[in-house]
């Protein structure tokens, strides 16, 4: 285990223990999550360290690599999958247009299998995937003939190419944060959108579950997201949100697992209503969605002269 000294938004060293939690996945092991008490940030501390985390992925349960359709909540996960991922391809083209450029190079950070990638090629896409799964890799070229890259690739390239780079439910999941972010603004081209999709903390259904919300899901997601803390993170980095997108499917999927956790059993009526309060809640309350779609640019530079 590693312990962070200094808070990965703002630098500062004072936190403060709010929660513990199991890992319901795979370990069943219980881990901490501490807030920044200069600038909110929740994170995981301490963190399994990097070159260990990848056991806590090896779990037929854990769906976003495996795949599975086995149980009730992975039937309904994969038939909103091919649904979303449609909504994903649209989203791109429609921003895409509006800048008018003519560059259709796209890079998804976290690719897993490639579906997505495998949809925006048919769409008209140049695309490099990410993806530190070797199992995931795997199945990306049997499944849908894509073969990702390994991360350490990603620090390689030196090319400003991308037009769109995508990271769906992943930023919570990277360790070299601040390096990652940097590599993302160098290779991303001047007018082009960076797309990152993250578990919302502030939700509803995070305050109704509580230790049993499964988007804490420790110890893999390492950091634990509001609308505030992108905004400060990433204007470290030059670059400004555009545009907060909800992602209303997740809040379901998301409180059908907690019921889960929870009591031990699934709940299907239980965790749609409590995901249906909690899209009703964030649009009353404005507190956020379960999951939200966050869509950056970089800072024009002439106009912050």
């Amino acid at each position: 285990m590693e312990k962070i000294d200094f808070c990965p938004v703002c630098g500062k060293n004072n936190f403060k223990h709010i929660l513990s939690c199991l890992d319901y996945t795979v370990s069943h092991e219980t881990f901490n999550v501490v807030q920044c008490e200069f600038c909110g940030f929740r994170f995981t501390n301490p963190r399994p360290v990097e070159k260990e985390i990848g056991k806590y992925y090896e779990s037929e349960e854990y769906i976003s690599h495996s795949g599975t359709k086995t149980g009730l909540v992975n039937k309904v996960y994969s038939i909103v999958k091919k649904h979303t991922i449609k909504q994903k391809v649209k989203l791109i083209n429609r921003l895409t247009r509006q800048t008018k450029t003519i560059n259709k190079n796209l890079l998804d950070i976290g690719c897993g299998t490639g579906d997505f990638l495998s949809t925006c090629k048919k769409n008209g896409w140049s695309i490099t995937g990410i993806e530190p799964s070797e199992l995931a890799r795997k199945q990306a070229k049997e499944k849908n003939n894509i073969e990702p890259l390994i991360p350490e690739i990603f620090f390689e390239i030196t090319e400003n190419r991308f037009a769109v780079i995508t990271l769906w439910h992943v930023l919570e999941h990277i360790y070299k944060l601040d390096q990652t972010i940097e590599q993302i603004k160098n290779l991303l081209i001047e007018d082009g959108v960076l797309i990152i999709a993250v578990p919302n903390c502030n939700s509803f259904d995070r305050e109704l579950y509580g230790t049993y919300w499964a988007a804490w899901d420790l110890p893999r997601h390492i950091y634990h997201f509001t609308e505030k803390d992108i905004k400060n993170l990433f204007s470290k980095f030059d670059f400004t949100i555009q545009t907060v997108l909800p992602m209303k499917f997740d809040s379901f999927y998301v409180s059908l697992l907690s019921e889960k956790y929870k009591t031990g059993k699934s709940n299907f009526i239980k965790g749609i209503l409590n995901g249906l309060k909690s899209n009703i809640n964030a649009r009353k309350k404005k507190r956020g969605y379960s999951s939200q779609v966050y869509i950056l640019k970089k800072n024009n530079i002439l106009n912050i002269k």
